[in-house]
C-alpha cells in the first residue's frame, strides 16, 4: 500500500491517561506499559504474531483495580485499528483463525464492516491470571469491537489452562485482523455489494 497505515490516540480521563501508537504495515516490534504485567505480555504477543508495530502506555487507578486501565485500552486500541484501517478500500475485510496453544484451541473471526458485534465464547476457572481479573478479557474485546466497529467473534473449542486460553485469545484476534487488513490486488474499492461500509 502507498499510504503509511499508522494511527496514534490519546485518551486522558480522572481513571486512566492512554496514549496508543499503531502500525499496520509493521515487523511486530513493541513497547508496552500499562502497569499489568500479564496484560502487557499479551499486547505483546498481540503485535508480534500479527506483525503490528505497537506503543503503548498507560497510566490507569489500578489502586482501585484493573477495570478502568483494561477497558479504556480497549477503547483507545480500538480507535487507533479504526483510525488506521481508513478507508477500508483493497482490504480483504474478513479474517479469522484457528490457533492452537498447547491443550488449547481457539477461533476467532472477525468483520470490518463498521457494525460493532462481539460475541464471546469463554469460561475460565480463576478470577485472574497475574494482575489481570480473567473478567476483564470480555471488556477489554467488548471495548475494542465497539470503538473499531468491528464484528468480533471469539470462541474457546477446549482449554484448561486459563494462562493458555488468554494468550491463545490475543494471538488468535492478532492473526485474524493481520489477515483482515491485508491489502489483496485483485480488489480495486471496498469489498461490498453495497459499495460502502
Amino acid at each position: 500500500m502507498d499510504e503509511k497505515r499508522i494511527a496514534r490516540w490519546e485518551r486522558k480521563t480522572k481513571e486512566t491517561e492512554i496514549e496508543i501508537s499503531l502500525n499496520l504495515d509493521g515487523h511486530g516490534t513493541y513497547e508496552v506499559d500499562t502497569g499489568i504485567g500479564f496484560f502487557d505480555h499479551m499486547l505483546e504477543g498481540f503485535a508480534r504474531h500479527g506483525l503490528f508495530d505497537l506503543e503503548v502506555s498507560v497510566n490507569g487507578d489500578l489502586g482501585v483495580d484493573c477495570h478502568h486501565t483494561i477497558e479504556d485500552t480497549g477503547i483507545v486500541l480500538g480507535t487507533v485499528i479504526k483510525e488506521a484501517v481508513g478507508d477500508k478500500v483493497g482490504i480483504r475485510r474478513f479474517g479469522s483463525c484457528i490457533l492452537p496453544m498447547d491443550e488449547t484451541l481457539v477461533l476467532c473471526a472477525l468483520d470490518l464492516s463498521g457494525r460493532p458485534y462481539l460475541s464471546f465464547e469463554a469460561e475460565f476457572s480463576s478470577e485472574r491470571v497475574g494482575d489481570l481479573d480473567t473478567e476483564m478479557i470480555r471488556e477489554f474485546f467488548y471495548a475494542i469491537s465497539y470503538t473499531a466497529g468491528m464484528n468480533l467473534h471469539i470462541k474457546i473449542l477446549s482449554g484448561s489452562n486459563n494462562h493458555h486460553i488468554i494468550e491463545a485469545i490475543f494471538k488468535a484476534f492478532s492473526k485474524a485482523l493481520d489477515e483482515a487488513t491485508v491489502s489483496d490486488p485483485r480488489i480495486k474499492d471496498i469489498l461490498s455489494t453495497k459499495g460502502s461500509l
